[in-house]
């Protein structure tokens, strides 16, 4: 199963992508042989400033089509590491071949791409930078490989 990381704005050299890279170096190793992966990266920008409508049409346009749509969002479901390891292996075993995680701009996500969803994604009912969002999603993907695969990197 492809993951599609579909976000507003660009993660340029830095913290940030310094640590989003490693997490994906690690779970392409970890997650290949589990029917996991690979994970790809599909920005936009909305270089006009015309606001979270036009930024839903270019994250619309990153979307591969058919995948399952899955946005970051403080409404979405707050998850334990687990679950979010179960969900993956779901979505995998029920034949998903690709799932777009999509977060917005620094407005969130228009309402008519939210309602599109097929799952909404919470990291706490803190509202989070859109980049460290990107870092946390990583990093998330990476420890339900190693749940998903008996690892010691998560340990409850």
């Amino acid at each position: 199963m492809r993951l599609h990381i579909c976000a507003v704005g660009r993660l340029r050299a830095g913290p940030e992508r310094d640590l989003t890279d490693d997490y994906y170096t690690r779970f392409d190793r970890t997650g290949r042989p589990l029917g996991l992966g690979p994970v790809s990266e599909l920005e936009v920008e909305d270089k006009k400033n015309l606001g979270m409508g036009a930024e839903a049409l270019l994250l619309d346009r990153a979307i591969p089509s058919g995948a399952l749509i899955a946005t970051l969002d403080e409404r979405g479901r707050v998850l334990s590491s687990p679950e979010f390891a179960e969900q993956l292996a779901r979505w995998r075993d029920g034949g998903r071949q690709d799932v777009a995680f999509v977060i917005g701009g620094a407005d969130g996500i228009d309402p008519s791409l939210r309602a599109r969803a097929d799952f909404s994604l919470s990291f706490g009912k803190m509202v989070w930078p859109h980049m460290l969002v990107r870092v946390m999603l990583a990093e998330q993907i990476y420890r339900a490989a190693t749940i998903l695969g008996g690892g010691p990197y998560h340990r409850a």
